[in-house]
């Protein structure tokens, strides 16, 4: 276990337990149910003061039924966390993007549903402020790529409906981008979780360099 009270194995590797799909490991309502509980009760009192007892209780199972739904103890019940809220998220996602009738829709659509789901995430929130150790390893250069990297190639193929491969990774990851600086370092005259707001900075400033990227990759 590490010091911020998160198992070493959970925090070594973030992306590779990013894109999961819902409905390979979450058949189980048990397992969900339990995830759902972790959850709840590390919006309140963090990781390191969240225990199995806890779990257990926030979800009115018995330990033992907890140990036989995740054998692996609070490691595994951590990457289940993880697991699940980033499949539910990219499954949101997935949703809003695919019924964009354009590339400024889908732009638009995929930064308000990022930006909302991800601003108005409790577990998340507590964690920035009360544990951002926690998070530092998806926030350091290495997982950061590595986030960016996954986050960028669920996007790609949504952009490459109106736009060529090179191009649609391309614009994938300056989206993801943007996300991620602007919740970072809000401002007030770009909120994106407003979709007027999203819109226009989308318009003004993601378009037109877009576009320019096309021109120059057509040459």
């Amino acid at each position: 276990m590490t010091p911020a009270g998160v198992p070493q194995q959970t925090l070594e590797r973030p992306a590779r337990r990013v894109v999961r799909h819902l409905g390979t490991d979450d058949r189980s309502s048990q397992r969900v149910r339990l995830v759902d509980a972790t959850l709840r009760r590390m919006a309140t009192h963090g990781v390191r003061k969240t225990t199995l007892d806890d779990v257990a209780r926030e979800a009115g199972v018995s330990r033992a039924t907890l140990y036989r739904t995740f054998p692996g103890g609070k490691e595994a019940v951590l990457a289940a966390v993880v697991e699940t809220e980033a499949a539910r998220f990219f499954s949101g996602l997935a949703v809003v993007m695919g019924e964009a009738h354009d590339l400024e829709d889908v732009l638009v659509a995929g930064m308000v549903e990022a930006a909302r789901r991800l601003s108005g995430h409790r577990t998340l929130a507590y964690l920035l402020v009360h544990e951002p150790e926690v998070l530092s390893p998806w926030m350091a250069f290495g997982g950061m790529d590595q986030l960016l990297g996954s986050a960028s190639a669920f996007a790609e193929p949504f952009f490459g409906r109106w736009l060529e491969p090179d191009q649609a990774a391309r614009a994938a990851e300056w989206g993801v981008r943007i996300v991620l600086s602007y919740l970072a370092a809000p401002s007030p005259g770009a909120d994106l979780t407003d979709p007027d707001q999203a819109r226009h900075l989308v318009s003004t400033f993601v378009i037109p360099g877009i576009s320019a990227l096309m021109t120059t990759t057509s040459r």
